[in-house]
């Protein structure tokens, strides 16, 4: 690599992007990779603190920002995802589809102890929608030896995927709202702006939703009902504190359904229980789904959509990170919640 004064490199060709930063304006590329240096481009060049610039000769054992970073990006994404073109030696990752972003968390940290290269994301189970943004890459230094790589793309080849996005599935979903004041109408029924919404945002049909009263045998009856419907899952709403009229688990257990769990490290919604009736998953949600923007449903619904199972130790994990802040202006999912 070989170093020239700027007024000297009329005629070169840029090695390298080179970036340009207004405070508070602009951040971005002022000359890219493969430019050639022309007379009036000096005072430019000057402008943004460039008195030197570098011509580069690679030699076969050495790789180029951009090079290496295409190769990072491809080694470490399911082909569900696709890549942007190389901006300032940095590729971002982008899914193709909505879905859940799975990360091999423990392989991530290899990659990153690997000399100068890294590799940033967002969180494991962050919800995506489509065209999101979900990692980026880059080398630190403008070049790298290309045996570190090729230990890179050894290491993802003895592994599971870095990184790939489940898509959601578009499930039937049944739903049974109990309480015997939302039965006898003397109060709203709050489950279609709220629950309903967000069922049917996630592209999911609800095909039956049934009103009950705080009644064992109501509440058992509906879920069989809806059981007939063939449905992909089952939500129960309410009914699950330790009041004496709260009897949404006994009619949950009733129906014939195993509980697999019943309380969440999560709040709002840490009287969550999840059960199973033969193999379709019933999610039973506490009261406080009607009343939060964001509750232990918006933690939990992505992943059923994506075909996971949840069992008690992702329950468990969910305690760090589980505590809304209950912001004034929600930005969930961009938050803590559940991270």
């Amino acid at each position: 690599m070989k170093k020239i004064k700027v007024e000297n490199a009329i005629g070169t060709v840029l090695s390298h992007d080179i970036t340009r930063i207004v405070r508070g304006k602009f951040k971005g590329v002022a000359f890219k990779k493969g430019h050639i240096v022309k007379k009036q481009d000096i005072p430019e060049f000057l402008k943004i603190g460039k008195q030197y610039l570098y011509v580069l000769d690679l030699g076969k054992d050495l790789l180029h920002e951009n090079d290496a970073a295409k190769r990072i990006a491809k080694a470490i994404s399911h082909e569900n995802l696709e890549f942007t073109e190389p901006k300032e030696g940095k590729v971002s990752i982008k899914t193709k589809h909505a879905g859940l972003l799975k990360i091999n968390v423990n392989a991530l940290l290899e990659i990153n102890k690997i000399n100068s290269i890294i590799v940033a994301s967002l969180k494991n189970n962050f919800p995506c929608k489509k065209g999101e943004i979900i990692a980026a890459t880059r080398i630190i230094p403008l070049t790298i030896p290309n045996k570190n790589i090729e230990n890179l793309e050894l290491l993802t080849k003895k592994t599971d995927t870095i990184f790939q996005v489940k898509p959601y599935k578009a499930l039937k979903i049944g739903a049974v709202v109990t309480g015997s004041e939302v039965y006898k109408g003397l109060i709203t029924d709050d489950f279609g702006p709220s629950v309903g919404k967000k069922i049917t945002d996630a592209g999911c049909t609800l095909i039956k939703k049934i009103v009950v009263p705080d009644e064992v045998t109501a509440i058992s009856n509906a879920i069989l009902k809806l059981k007939k419907f063939e449905c992909d899952l089952i939500i129960t709403t309410g009914g699950l504190s330790v009041d004496p009229d709260d009897v949404t688990k006994n009619g949950v257990i009733k129906a014939g359904a195993s509980v697999t769990f019943y309380g969440s490290p999560v709040l709002p919604g840490s009287m969550l229980m999840v059960s199973m009736l033969n193999n379709i998953p019933v999610i039973s949600l506490p009261a406080c789904v009607f009343y939060y923007k964001q509750t232990v449903f918006d933690l939990i619904f992505p992943r059923i959509l994506a075909g996971e199972q949840i069992n008690e130790n992702d329950i468990a994990a969910m305690g760090h990170g589980g505590l809304c802040m209950n912001c004034e202006v929600c930005h969930y999912p961009v938050c803590s919640f559940g991270r």
